[in-house]
């Protein structure tokens, strides 16, 4: 997740102060966002910089008002037409796993069940969410956790599998 990019999306939308900024990017992440103020500010003071953003004064309030530029909504534009691409290998629980696999860790079996536990904790918290979103009429939020939950559908598929293998 990059906090420069969900600014300057926010920003896109309508000039706005750091605080409302950190909110809506809260929002935006959806229930795994929990942002650190002070990493908006300093984001801000790197766009600003960078000529992406510029201040256009305070509010009624004394914030101060952000607003994106043309080279920041051209740095936008391109970065979500860059495409994602997915490697497992840098994920935290397959690297641990390939590295218990690497030593012939011999307690294999109880990370595979506790990451399963986890798992399956997520994806209770997260289809009871989605139904929330559904029944809010929450479009976006809705697509974002069944998205979630297809993913995390792979994973205890891919632990089943190692875990069927090891018993052959």
């Amino acid at each position: 997740m990059s906090v420069k990019y969900g600014i300057l999306t926010l920003l896109s939308l309508k000039t706005n102060h750091g605080y409302e900024l950190k909110i809506e990017l809260e929002n935006l992440l959806g229930i795994k966002g929990k942002i650190n103020p002070g990493q908006i500010y300093t984001t801000l003071d790197r766009l600003t910089r960078d000529q992406l953003v510029s201040s256009v004064g305070m509010d009624d309030q004394e914030r101060k008002l952000y607003k994106i530029t043309v080279e920041g909504k051209k740095e936008l534009e391109n970065w979500l037409l860059e495409s994602v691409p997915y490697d497992s290998t840098k994920e935290d629980f397959h690297f641990k796993w390939s590295c218990a696999r690497k030593i012939r860790f011999e307690q294999e079996q109880k990370m595979l069940e506790q990451q399963k536990v986890m798992l399956m904790k997520d994806v209770m918290e997260l289809t009871q969410l989605k139904t929330e979103f559904l029944i809010q009429g929450d479009e976006n939020r809705y697509l974002l956790i069944t998205g979630t939950l297809l993913h995390l559908e792979a994973d205890l598929n891919w632990i089943n599998q190692v875990e069927n293998r090891n018993r052959t």
